[in-house]
């Protein structure tokens, strides 16, 4: 897969990961998106894994907007993750709110982390983005 800013990059012979890239080459304006976390706009908090995930999306996808960018654009994500076991049995739903909000744009560096705790006590997740936007 690749577009006139994006690049691929699946070395030869090794197997092709299933919702994301081994790693993307990409030209023009970057935009880094804090780790978003799973609450609304008055700072309340989605309950469960799955709605936590939807709603920090969703708030990628707006700050994205805030740049004149999309989904499309996105090159790298970092998921930070309570619990992987968690992470694991949500997967079908998760991979729903991500198609939903984000397409089925898979040409994503993507990296998902367990960590001991948030900043945020109540959140479950947080997701970090690199958008680059055609010059």
């Amino acid at each position: 897969m690749s577009t006139a800013s994006h690049r691929i990059l699946q070395p030869a012979g090794w197997p092709r990961p299933k919702g994301y890239a081994n790693g993307v080459a990409a030209r023009g304006t970057q935009v880094l998106v804090s780790g978003m976390v799973g609450w609304d706009e008055q700072g309340r908090f989605a309950s469960g894994l799955t709605a936590q995930v939807r709603q920090a999306l969703a708030n990628v996808v707006a700050v994205l907007a805030e740049a004149g960018a999309g989904p499309e654009h996105i090159v790298r994500m970092t998921w930070y993750l309570l619990d992987k076991r968690d992470y694991l049995a949500c997967g079908r739903e998760i991979g729903a709110a991500y198609r939903e909000l984000l397409g089925a744009h898979y040409g994503v560096a993507m990296t998902a982390v367990q960590v001991a705790g948030l900043v945020e006590d109540a959140a479950l997740v947080e997701i970090e983005v690199t958008a680059v936007v055609p010059d």
